[in-house]
């Protein structure tokens, strides 16, 4: 019988695409919070099964991973049926990885936590409005790659979704996006809402979410 835990907090994107491709592979497992407010993750527990103490952290019969592109790749390749989440064609598996890339490299570092570090955690209350300049940069950007397809890496849906649709509805807490503008990534958006686990999976670690970056009252500074 398999026996996985996953180790983190329902706010987290990165988590939440984790339980997006746990849900998609009717994998059962256990939930472990984090608290990260409370310095859980530098306990001295938690340090041995993840040293650079960061969440998510999956544990798999007594071995432990992190970083949640590696977490979904390893699921995807170890319990699927078919490759159709994680292609093995490896034109296809390319695209797929360079979206995890972009996901990792440019929406999370440069997109969301550019922000919500300081905002959370240092208590900045003006964010340099080159910040939000970033985050409609990202927007365009999806809004290209989905261009004659319906996801993100293709016209199949992949774990390159479940990584970008944590992050980018993550995103839409933080800027006030002209959807209109953007008529492919509403419709992706809408399209990776109509799953039967994306609510359970992302949609209640966004309604967590929304109100802690409420209660900041930051703002971005004008021009």
């Amino acid at each position: 019988m398999v026996k996985l835990t996953l180790y983190g907090i329902e706010i987290s994107p990165p988590v939440r695409a984790v339980k997006l491709t746990l849900a998609a592979l009717n994998l059962p497992y256990d939930f472990v919070k984090v608290d990260l407010m409370g310095r859980a993750h530098i306990l001295p527990d938690f340090l041995k099964k993840n040293p650079q103490h960061t969440v998510p952290t999956l544990e798999d019969d007594g071995h432990y991973l992190w970083d949640s592109h590696a977490i979904i790749a390893y699921l995807v390749s170890k319990y699927a049926d078919s490759d159709s989440l994680y292609p093995k064609d490896l034109l296809q598996r390319a695209v797929v990885d360079q979206r995890l890339h972009f996901e990792s490299g440019v929406v999370f570092a440069d997109g969301l936590r550019s922000i919500s570090k300081p905002v959370l955690f240092l208590n900045q209350k003006v964010v340099p409005k080159e910040r939000k300049q970033a985050i409609i940069e990202i927007y365009d950007f999806v809004e290209t790659f989905l261009k004659d397809q319906d996801y993100i890496a293709g016209n199949q849906l992949t774990i390159a979704d479940f990584s970008l649709i944590s992050t980018i509805t993550s995103l839409d807490v933080l800027v006030t996006i002209d959807h209109a503008k953007y008529a492919r990534v509403s419709a992706w958006i809408k399209r990776l809402k109509e799953l039967p686990y994306y609510e359970e999976a992302n949609g209640k670690g966004i309604k967590e979410l929304i109100p802690m970056f409420k209660k900041t009252n930051f703002t971005f500074a004008s021009d």
